[in-house]
């Protein structure tokens, strides 16, 4: 891009970054607040910025909480002054992903018992196909991330799809892989999936 064309910076921009991401104190956040109402080049950074910024809540938790080992490394880094008073690595308790089919993964979220209800999130990876199955329950699916494909209808982030008991999906596939929250009936059909051990998950709230 040439500079006749580039569009000019305004010394005011790194303050905008800092306020789409909540990083500015209540006193600098009202100044630039009032800065971008009479600028019209932060402002359209401002709106372009926050349309990022709310994209990160529906992003996988895994994919940003850091591993421990990563952890590990910092306080080797840091020199073995530091790891007192650091302690050790945060545990975030989460369940593990079991790969239920080949290029299909579960994390169990919740087990309803009493209602043989299961939430779950649900990670397919790109070209990987959810099995043939029979409803039966009430399935409700909220995308995350990524693209999926439930027979003819195509969902992305942040769609939602209910299906009534009985129906049948002939094919649900992701080319790009993606990951959703799946709230069904433990007594679902899938071919070539077993859903056994989710029934000997204990009870929790659904």
């Amino acid at each position: 891009m040439s500079s006749e064309t580039a569009k000019p910076a305004c010394v005011q921009a790194e303050l905008v970054s800092a306020l789409a991401i909540g990083a500015l104190s209540a006193e600098e956040a009202s100044t630039t607040e009032a800065h971008v109402r009479v600028c019209a080049l932060c402002g359209e950074d401002l709106e372009s910025m926050r349309a990022v910024v709310g994209t990160f809540a529906a992003w996988p938790v895994d994919l940003l909480q850091p591993a421990p080992s990563l952890w590990n490394r910092l306080v080797q880094r840091m020199g073995k002054g530091s790891v007192e008073s650091l302690g050790p690595a945060p545990s975030t308790n989460e369940p593990d992903w079991d790969e239920v089919a080949s290029g299909l993964s579960c994390k169990l979220l919740a087990t309803d018992t009493e209602n043989a209800r299961v939430s779950m999130l649900v990670r397919l990876l790109p070209g990987a196909e959810y099995p043939p199955h029979t409803r039966a329950g009430v399935e409700e699916l909220h995308l995350l991330g990524g693209e999926l494909w439930i027979d003819d209808r195509k969902l992305l982030p942040g769609d939602y799809n209910r299906a009534e008991s009985g129906t049948a999906a002939k094919r649900v596939w992701s080319e790009t892989g993606c990951t959703c929250v799946l709230i069904t009936s433990i007594n679902g059909r899938l071919t070539g999936v077993s859903m056994r051990h989710f029934r000997a998950q204990p009870a929790s709230d659904a």
